[in-house]
């Protein structure tokens, strides 16, 4: 076990975690010329279409150092704020952490996040200062900054660049000498934790897990402590580029096992396994339950479509622990699912994952936070406001509370004013601001969350030309004015479209909503009425106007009555249509709506 060493890589978004672990695994012969290709741990289509890592991925390396023989396990993990919950999971199974920090950009908001999260694990932490090749690089000033963020000496920083290769033999070594070797005792009681799962759908629930005490062989009878099932281990092995099956996989190791298990349910990440006969006494801390930010309801397309929607969320969720759903049901688009996602990047990954793995089309409400509210007649009882829908009458509303967030953005000197504008406008409240160095500012305000959800990211990005990195924690709830802005099409409520706003944004939204549903909705035989309202009063109006077929053309001449019977004629129809009409919303429009400032 001595000879063990468990690490993962943590950095800001392209910093360059996925091209070094590359290069690692390249430089210890780990794969084949033939199987080489850029970011080959992103094994998912739409990691490679973004350039983006979306999940961790586990590897083992072996390397001989000195004569002797080494076992690298490595996690590579996301580096973007909405799939934290991963790193915090990969940071649990790891004794060590390589923290890759952009020569040319410096620290940014996500390193010093996932920093945090590394400390809290008491993790040996390994800084590498990455593309010192760059023509834009500033080694000697962004070391400076790793020393005092670390407090480490100098010579700790290891300059590389995963590009050219350069620094990986120094890096390797660093592993080896400076991170711990794994405690444990292979004699103890089985005591594993689940850190990862996948669904296979010809062998079932693929667990992946790290052993603290003990040792697992194949054929084992095991159970889950939290489920309390047992299972026959069927395979267990260790994750190379392909699963290598092995006899046993003792203490320190990281491997994976098939139990045949088919029922998604049945497999928690953070849960122990142990030896069903003679079982361990001490359960490990799991991972702190996840905190969805941004709630979205998703819905079948075809209503009938519901259960095989369940069963994909199911699978999913084994994949990405930090789904959570539960069901619901809407007037307009009838049985679905709420469900709570960490970002608005999250639920279009979550999206796109269910429409490509598992052939789901599904229609997404408008994405919101939770809210908490009180009655005049109960003002302790809180009730918790998922949906706009759940929200109590104005007459008998006490308060309500919003989640509020403390943001960290870390951007260039030049930016400082348009960042401030847009935070400021979002009803944000500028708590500090320091400068790190000359030219770099960290700004922390108070924001509510409801204003994050939508687009805050991409317009951060923009006002700041790409420079500025964002960060973000809950610190509670604040009361505020909120109304509930229900959109009426021919004088019935869609719930689907409701959106819980500040008093003060709510006619401005309520206007551009109006106006967006008029270009999308498509034209009817009768006019279509869309309104914004909040309860019974009516804040914005837009109309659809009706195709209108020219039933005068007929009339050439004669008297001007023999028009306006049959225009009164067509009136009568139009009316008569649209108390029986039904408008049918495009699945543009619901997204849409969360895309106004555009």
């Amino acid at each position: 076990m001595k000879n063990i060493r468990n690490f993962c890589i943590i950095a800001h978004i392209d910093h360059g975690k996925s091209t070094l672990a590359d290069r690692l695994l390249g430089f210890t012969n780990t794969i084949a010329e033939r199987d080489q290709q850029d970011q080959l741990l992103d094994n998912m289509d739409l990691e490679r279409e973004r350039g983006i890592t979306i999940k961790s991925h586990a590897i083992q390396m072996e390397y001989e150092y000195k004569g002797e023989n080494y076992v690298l396990n490595l996690i590579d993990t996301p580096g973007h704020v909405d799939f934290s919950y991963e790193v915090s999971r990969s940071i649990a199974a790891c004794e060590g952490a390589l923290l890759i920090v952009d020569a040319a950009q410096s620290i940014q908001a996500q390193t010093i996040s996932n920093l945090y999260l590394a400390l809290d694990n008491d993790l040996e932490i390994i800084p590498v200062l990455n593309k010192i090749d760059l023509p834009s690089a500033n080694p000697e000033e962004v070391t400076d900054d790793i020393v005092d963020l670390l407090g480490c000496s100098p010579e700790d920083v290891i300059p590389a660049s995963a590009k050219t290769g350069l620094g990986i033999e120094e890096i390797l070594e660093a592993i080896i000498k400076r991170i711990p070797a794994p405690k444990g005792n292979e004699n103890e009681p089985l005591q594993a934790l689940i850190f990862d799962s996948v669904y296979n759908p010809f062998r079932g629930v693929e667990t992946y897990f790290r052993i603290l005490n003990g040792q697992i062989r194949k054929g084992q009878h095991i159970k889950f402590m939290a489920t309390g099932k047992d299972y026959f281990a069927d395979e267990v092995g260790t994750l190379k580029l392909k699963q290598e099956p092995k006899k046993t996989i003792k203490a320190g190791d990281v491997g994976y096992l098939i139990t045949g298990i088919k029922d998604a349910r049945e497999v928690k990440v953070g849960d122990t396994i142990t030896d069903f006969k003679n079982p361990t006494q001490n359960q490990i801390e799991g991972f702190e339950d996840v905190k969805p930010m941004v709630f979205a309801g998703i819905y079948p397309v075809d209503t009938e479509d519901y259960e095989e929607l369940r069963n994909s969320m199911e699978k999913l969720q084994l994949n990405d622990a930090s789904l959570v759903f539960q069901p619901e049901s809407s007037a307009a688009l009838g049985f679905g699912f709420r469900c709570g996602f960490l970002g608005m990047l999250h639920l279009e990954i979550i999206q796109e994952r269910l429409e490509r793995e598992f052939g789901m089309t599904v229609i997404t409400t408008v994405p919101n936070v939770s809210y908490h509210a009180f009655t005049n007649k109960e003002p302790d009882k809180v009730i918790l406001v998922n949906n706009p829908s759940d929200l109590p009458d104005p007459s008998k509303l006490n308060r309500v509370e919003e989640p509020y967030i403390k943001a960290s953005i870390i951007t260039k000197a030049d930016f400082v004013g348009p960042i401030m504008t847009l935070c400021i406008s979002k009803r944000g409240e500028l708590t500090h601001q320091t400068y790190l160095t000359t030219q770099r500012v960290e700004l922390t305000f108070d924001m509510p969350l409801a204003e994050i959800v939508f687009d805050f990211y991409d317009r951060l990005k923009t006002v700041s030309k790409g420079y500025a990195s964002f960060d973000y924690h809950p610190i509670g709830l604040r009361e505020s004015k909120l109304v509930k802005v229900d959109v009426l099409l021919n004088g019935n409520p869609v719930d689907a479209l409701s959106a819980l706003l500040h008093k003060d944004n709510a006619y401005e939204i309520g206007k551009k909503m109006c106006e967006k549903l008029r270009q999308l909705i498509p034209r009817q035989q009768f006019d279509i009425p869309i309104q914004a309202a909040i309860g019974a009063k009516i804040i914005a109006r837009e109309t659809v106007k009706a195709l209108r077929k020219d039933v005068t053309a007929k009339c050439y001449g004669g008297d001007i009555s023999r028009k306006r019977k049959l225009l009164e004629k067509q009136k009568k129809g139009k009316k008569r249509m649209r108390q029986v009409g039904n408008v049918e919303i495009p699945q543009e429009a619901f997204m849409a709506v969360l895309k106004l400032n555009d």
